[in-house]
């Protein structure tokens, strides 16, 4: 299987950012979700993102450039999804604690229909103009009062089901 191709019609994604150096929550999410196709982490979280990555192979991860990040990343990534396409950054450059409308015009001006942000420590999920809009809340130090998160996306051939599920 080719990176971020999927042959078959269901995918399961796993959607997490902001782990801050801890390598077992990340370690964790991965494990309590072997049946994933696909993890993503939209940032600050390099150095458990390269550990856990290499406790995995096989499994495809992609990671975005946090603003608390010094590696190479790239900023944003489009990473397709089937017949889907996400617009993936850590949102500290789209201005996303005022809202997600920026976001939301760069993922369609990159031909996607998803938008994953991090970056808040606060979960959202949204629709604006047509684009699926996730931000998986922090799986370490969440903003907003409730228990550390990740999302996840379901794919089945052109329906999209967003949710969060508490790292337990």
């Amino acid at each position: 299987m080719l990176a971020g191709i999927f042959i078959g019609s269901n995918m399961k994604i796993i959607v997490l950012s902001d782990t801050h150096g801890n390598f077992e929550c990340f370690d964790t999410i991965v494990r309590n979700n072997k049946d994933a196709d696909m993890f993503i982490h939209l940032g600050d979280g390099e150095s458990e993102y390269e550990d856990v990555q290499n406790l995995n192979p096989g499994k495809d991860f992609y990671y975005v450039k946090g603003n608390n990040d010094y590696g190479l990343w790239s900023a944003s990534q489009v990473i397709p999804m089937g017949i889907h396409k996400a617009f993936a950054t850590h949102g500290h450059r789209y201005s996303v604690w005022n809202g997600t409308d920026l976001l939301a015009a760069n993922a369609a001006a990159n031909d996607c229909d998803i938008a994953l942000y991090g970056h808040t420590h606060v979960r959202n999920i949204s629709m604006k103009n047509g684009i699926y809009i996730m931000n998986p809340g922090s799986a370490d130090y969440p903003r907003d009062g409730k228990p550390p998160c990740y999302g996840v996306i379901e794919i089945s051939g052109r329906d999209v089901e967003m949710y969060i599920r508490e790292v337990r």
